[in-house]
C-alpha cells in the first residue's frame, strides 16, 4: 500500500501535544530527548507553563520534535511513507520522513528558522487573514487592488474555497473587504505573529540560505511535495535554495495535495496535532481515505484503518 504523509504546520499547536505518545513509545522520547534547542522541548510541549508554545520560535522546533517522533513510532510499526509533504513548517518533517535530513539536524534546524521568522516580522504591523468561499483569481485580484496600501500577497492556497492572504495590516484589511465585495463569504483574521510566507519575509530567507551553507542535505528517497511549487521539484533546484523560498513565497498546498494523489497513493496519514490537513485533503479529493494520527491511541487505531484502505 501507497501511503502519502501530511505534516501539520504551525498553528496547530496546543499544550499536552505527544505527553502520551512520549510515556508509551521509546522511538517518541528519542526525538524530544535528542535535540539541543536551548529549551526543554517536553516541558513546553507538554505543559507550557510559561505560555511560550505559541510564539514562533518555540512552536516550530516543538512541532518537528513530535512529527519525527512520531514518524519513527509508525516506522517501527512497519507504517512508512512512499510520499511526504507538508504544510509550511511540515515541510521539514517531510524531508525528515524522506530521509533528507536527520532528527536532530530537523529539530534544530527549525529552531534556527522560527527564530530568523521572528526577527523578520519585527516592527512590521502585519496580519493574515482567511479568505472563505473564493477562487484564486478572485483573491488574487483584490490583493493587487489592495496593494496601494502596502504589501498584500495570497499566502497560503489551502484547499478549494480557502485562501490565506498576509502582509501588512492595512492593506491586507482592505484586501479582505475587496475580497468580500468580489463575492467571498467570509473572511476571518488568524492569530499570528508574522506576514508569513510573503515578501516581507525575504530577511528570513536570506539568513536561511547562509544557515543551510553548514547543513549536509542528503538525497531523499521518497518523492518530496515542496511547498512553494506545489510538486516535485522538476527544475533540479536544491533543497536548501526550496526553502529559503518558502519561507517568503506562497504555500501551494492544494496543489500538493492533487500532486500526491497523482503520484498513486492508496491514502493519506496526517501526521501532527489536529486534523487541519485532513479536512484540506476531504475538501480538495472529496472521498479520498485520510486518517490523523495525534495520540497513543491514533496509532494503534492506524492498522484497522489502513486494513478498510485494502478492503476498498
Amino acid at each position: 500500500m501507497k501511503l502519502g504523509f501530511l505534516y501539520a504546520g504551525q498553528g496547530a499547536q496546543h499544550p499536552g501535544m505527544g505527553a502520551d505518545l512520549y510515556e508509551k513509545y521509546p522511538a517518541f522520547r528519542s526525538a524530544l530527548d535528542g535535540a539541543d534547542v536551548g529549551f526543554d522541548l517536553k516541558a513546553v510541549s507538554f505543559a507550557d507553563p510559561d505560555g511560550l508554545l505559541n510564539e514562533t520560535q518555540y512552536t516550530q522546533p516543538c512541532m518537528v520534535a513530535f512529527a519525527v517522533g512520531l514518524t519513527d513510532v509508525l516506522a517501527e510499526k512497519g507504517v512508512v511513507p512512499s510520499a511526504a509533504a507538508g504544510l509550511s513548517l511540515g515541510e521539514y518533517s517531510a524531508l525528515y520522513a524522506a530521509g533528507a535530513l536527520d532528527a536532530k539536524t530537523a529539530v534544530e534546524m527549525v529552531a534556527f528558522r522560527g527564530k530568523a521568522m521572528t526577527d523578520a516580522a519585527k516592527g512590521v504591523d502585519s496580519a493574515m487573514m482567511a479568505v472563505l468561499g473564493a477562487d484564486r483569481e478572485t483573491v488574487t485580484a483584490a490583493c493587487k487592488t489592495a496593494s496601494s496600501l502596502g504589501v498584500v500577497e495570497p499566502c497560503n492556497f489551502n484547499c478549494p474555497g480557502q485562501i490565506v492572504i498576509g502582509g501588512e495590516r492595512a492593506a491586507v484589511e482592505k484586501a479582505a473587504a475587496v475580497a468580500k465585495e468580489l463575492g467571498a463569504k467570509r473572511c476571518m483574521p488568524l492569530n499570528v505573529s508574522g506576514p508569513f510566507h510573503t515578501s516581507l519575509l525575504k530577511p528570513a530567507g536570506d539568513a536561511l540560505r547562509e544557515y543551510f551553507k553548514t547543513v549536509d542535505f542528503q538525497q531523499p528517497n521518497i518523492p518530496v511535495l515542496h511547498n512553494c511549487l506545489g510538486g516535485e521539484n522538476q527544475a533540479g533546484d536544491s533543497i536548501p535554495a526550496l526553502l529559503g523560498r518558502q519561507v517568503q513565497s506562497a504555500v501551494y498546498m492544494e496543489d500538493c495535495i492533487r500532486a500526491m494523489a497523482a503520484l498513486g497513493m492508496d491514502a493519506v496519514v496526517e501526521i501532527g496535532p489536529g486534523k487541519a490537513l485532513a479536512g484540506f485533503v476531504k475538501k480538495t479529493l472529496p472521498g479520498f481515505p485520510v486518517f490523523s494520527v495525534e495520540t497513543a491511541e491514533d496509532v494503534e487505531k492506524l492498522p484497522e484503518f489502513l486494513k478498510e484502505v485494502e478492503r476498498g
